[in-house]
């Protein structure tokens, strides 16, 4: 299959994509609207053979993604369900596993979320100091990225408590946080599943002396988001403010639950409702529609023509939406952390490569950054370019208007190039003759042909949020449905923690690095001459 592809997507790269878009037919042909959603990719190297080729390689997807949908355990390597999808179940039946539905005690722990969220929000809990001001989450990976990535793109609508997102170990981050709150009247959320997460636990700590210092009981202002009762009633938590989730909600997939408190708190009840419809309303697509029409799908299948196919290691993600600058790092966790794999589920070595490395920042700033290498560098970048058709500055719509232009020059621009005797024309103009006017042209050609997507959505509500965020969810299943890979396990962050708790005794000069190798010893050495 990989071999077949690649030799497919080698023949493809002589396709020119400016030619293949001026078929009246292209954009049609090429193109997925779900909803007010549209999702084209038509600028991309690809014809109807090799359209066809690809959704055969999905032909596995339908099985396994009612496996998923339907409880079964297809976390594998740790024999567990996958179903962050049932969090947003507002309006489907029963969802089991092992036998026992599971939507009862999702319904359940959803309106004791709504119930605490919709006191502190109207004053009925308070803080020491009167009501909650603001709200500090603190946790790391998808305790953190997905909730601040979400509570930042959905701002027009906050209407509650400020939040801040505490995540780093490094005290700067804790102390540049707190120095901006009154403990008095801060409301802490400490998330963590097993409450031993060794950053997130040592943040808790950090924001707990600070509260002391004023606080009579600063227990009362703590909230867990952890299934470890033993241990939030240890640090002072009653269990009345505590949110647990089950083991088949994996971190990275987990905001749709009580990892959400963040999100609820800062944009109300409805709003998070919203947010849950419009993921659910993905969801949907993503079970009944056709391979070929599945936007979950076909954004799959267009990443791995471009990764595993023509070879290209990386993929950018361009938001041309500044309340989206956090979505690059939250899909780098959810599609790195998810396919960075080398090992298929049966325990044999892949037969390709895996995940690419993801990256991006929100346009129009990454023009003035990175996009010269995008578009005049050696190494080609696809691109996804993302972007509302409206803005919720109604009285700034130029600046909306000029950020579309931009968007849709940047796509255009990657596809169409400027050829060698379109820069000697340029530059003839400009009075350059001779050798001179053959170097200052070579400057200013663009190559061209390079690949590109577009994401419309109409206004980035929390509904649309919803829906973007399961579309990439679903991506990422699909790709590893068709990988042949675990997504739901991530085995590769365990050894460097692993690591970094025998070192912690040895930088704290505690423990000889004797048994450590020559590199590693020779590092803690200048670290302790450093630090005295």
């Amino acid at each position: 299959m990989w071999n077949d592809l690649k030799q497919r997507a080698d023949a493809a790269r002589e396709n020119s994509i400016l030619e293949l878009c001026q078929q009246d037919s292209r954009f049609e042909d090429f193109s997925i609207k779900h909803g007010d959603l549209l999702f084209d990719y038509s600028k991309t190297h690809l014809k109807a053979a090799d359209l066809d080729m690809l959704v055969d390689m999905a032909k596995d997807v339908p099985t396994r993604r009612s496996a998923m949908f339907s409880g079964e355990k297809i976390n594998e390597t740790e024999g567990r369900a996958v179903l962050h999808t049932a969090l947003r179940n507002l309006d489907g039946g029963a969802v089991k596993v092992d036998g026992d539905d599971v939507m009862p005690e999702i319904t359940a722990t959803l309106k004791r979320m709504q119930q605490f969220a919709d006191d502190v929000r109207s004053g009925v809990f308070k803080g020491q100091g009167g009501a909650i001001t603001d709200v500090v989450n603190i946790g790391i990976g998808g305790s953190d990225l997905g909730p601040a990535m979400a509570t930042l793109a959905l701002a027009p609508y906050h209407n509650g408590p400020r939040t801040h997102f505490i995540s780093n170990v490094d005290g700067a981050d804790a102390a540049d946080k707190l120095a901006l709150l009154n403990p008095e009247t801060t409301l802490v959320i400490v998330a963590s599943k097993t409450f031993t997460t060794i950053e997130t636990m040592t943040n808790a700590t950090t924001v707990r002396k600070w509260m002391e210092t004023v606080v009579r009981d600063p227990g009362a202002q703590f909230v867990a988001v952890s299934t470890a009762t033993e241990k939030t009633a240890a640090f002072g938590i009653p269990s009345e403010r505590v949110f647990g989730f089950e083991d088949w909600v994996g971190g990275r997939y987990s905001m749709w639950g009580p990892i959400g408190l963040s999100l609820m708190l800062a944009v109300g009840l409805d709003a998070f409702e919203e947010f849950l419809r419009g993921a659910q309303d993905m969801d949907v697509h993503f079970e009944t529609a056709d391979l070929a029409k599945n936007m979950p799908v076909m954004l799959a299948l267009i990443g791995l023509w471009h990764h595993q196919g023509m070879g290209f290691p990386t993929r950018a993600v361009l938001p041309y939406d500044q309340r989206l600058s956090r979505l690059p790092a939250y899909l780098q966790q959810l599609e790195m952390e998810s396919n960075g794999k080398s090992v298929a589920m049966d325990g044999s070595a892949v037969e390709t490569v895996t995940g690419p490395v993801v990256w991006g920042e929100p346009g129009t700033n990454g023009q003035h950054a990175f996009y010269q290498l995008i578009h005049q560098g050696r190494t080609v970048v696809p691109c996804e370019f993302i972007v509302a058709a409206q803005g919720h500055e109604e009285h700034l719509t130029e600046h909306h208007t000029l950020l579309l232009a931009n968007c849709l020059a940047q796509s255009e621009a990657l596809m169409t190039g400027r050829s060698m005797d379109v820069a000697r024309g340029l530059m003839a103009a400009k009075g350059f003759e001779g050798a001179e006017l053959e170097r200052q042209a070579a400057h200013r050609v663009f190559e061209g042909n390079k690949p590109s997507t577009t994401l419309i959505y109409p206004k980035l509500t929390p509904f649309v949020l919803g829906q973007l965020i399961a579309l990439y969810e679903h991506r990422v299943f699909v790709e590893g449905v068709i990988l042949g890979i675990n997504s739901y396990d991530q085995w590769g962050v365990e050894l460097g923690k692993e690591l970094a708790v025998s070192l912690t005794p040895v930088v704290e000069g505690n423990q000889s690095a004797d048994n450590k190798d020559s590199s590693t010893r020779g590092l803690v050495e200048y670290v302790h001459s450093l630090r005295g």
